[in-house]
């Protein structure tokens, strides 16, 4: 199969997706699930307000755009990432991408959530029963990304999430498909892509805790255990389309202007702007906000968000990225996160 053949048929997923995407929004606004898969991870992306689906690239680009894995400054990179996420929860992220001649590029990935201890309530005992579960949420991602030319990246994840509550779990698999394309209308430094993110089937809980004793009062018959039918639930499925310009003003100063528009079935359509200068680069300032369409102004929670970034070349190929973010919050405590890569 040749390239035209292969970005028309990405071309037809995309509008496939996305149509079906955008006819669920509005319906079903508030019903999805599995919301593990929107928590953004990297603090460079974070930074600029979530508008890196042209700029996030090698293993950075695996949560913003899986595209741009195979664009990667490295031959192979290792990252981890660490935020002080809202509500006392933390989320690690740990990630590693490496290309491969004549094949493409891979990816893996591990996001997981901290909690505290949750106490156990009846309705015997509302105040807790002196039992206590941790709530578990993990996603695992495998990425595969090519360059089918110096300009045009095509790239997929799949995604296996799983949540734990106590006595019930769910999981099932999400699927990210990115396109990304460099010197847009043959103009430097301006790039385009589009990326469908978290399509698969439904998920639903299932386990022990959805038994209930219980007795039938149209049977004669005693007590006995009832299966609670849970639910199914949508996963978060977005539509994000970005557009991105670097601009170097000379050999020292460079910057980066992007934007992305993403329209949800769970959610009010977003925009996201940001921008980065880089000096030398080796040091890198940040910000950017994203806002809403649709939606109640106070639903909002987040603001203003901006960071910093050190980049170092420790010799013999071998390179060392230091980036910090700090994204402003309503009614919690603002996020931090800091990321840790390693390229060689």
């Amino acid at each position: 199969m040749n390239k035209i053949k292969i970005i028309s048929l990405l071309l037809v997923i995309t509008v496939v997706a996305s149509t079906v995407i955008y006819a669920g929004g509005g319906n079903r606004n508030g019903t999805a699930g599995a919301a593990q898969l929107l928590v953004p991870v990297g603090a460079r992306g974070i930074a600029m307000g979530g508008s890196t689906l042209t700029g996030a690239k090698g293993v950075e680009g695996l949560y913003w755009n899986p595209a741009n894995l195979a664009r990667s400054d490295y031959n192979t990179t290792v990252m981890f990432s660490q935020m002080n996420y809202i509500a006392d929860i933390g989320v690690s992220y740990a990630a590693i991408g490496t290309n491969i001649e004549g094949f493409g590029a891979l990816g893996f990935s591990l996001k997981a959530f901290s909690m505290d201890e949750i106490a156990i309530t009846t309705v015997e005992k509302p105040d807790g029963n002196g039992q206590y579960f941790t709530p578990q949420f993990v996603t695992l991602g495998l990425t595969y990304s090519r360059l089918l030319s110096d300009r045009i990246s095509v790239g997929v994840t799949m995604n296996y999430v799983t949540e734990k509550i106590d006595l019930v779990s769910a999981s099932g698999v999400a699927f990210n498909i990115g396109v990304s394309y460099k010197n847009l209308g043959n103009v430097d430094g301006l790039s385009f892509a589009v990326a469908i993110k978290n399509l698969g089937p439904q998920m639903k809980y299932d386990g022990s805790a959805l038994y209930l004793r219980a007795t039938s009062p149209d049977l004669e018959r005693p007590s006995q255990l009832y299966k609670i039918d849970a639910a199914t639930f949508e996963l978060p499925s977005t539509l994000e389309l970005g557009l991105g310009y670097e601009l170097s003003i000379n050999e020292s100063n460079n910057l980066s202007l992007n934007g992305i528009f993403q329209n949800s079935n769970f959610y009010g359509d977003e925009y996201k702007l940001g921008g980065e200068y880089a000096y030398d680069n080796t040091f890198f300032v940040r910000a950017g906000y994203a806002f809403i369409d649709g939606v109640d102004e106070d639903a909002n929670i987040y603001g203003l968000t901006a960071g910093a970034g050190i980049n170092y070349s420790l010799g013999g190929g071998i390179g060392v990225k230091f980036d910090y973010a700090y994204r402003d919050t309503e009614f919690f405590d603002s996020n931090h996160v800091f990321t840790l890569q390693f390229g060689f």
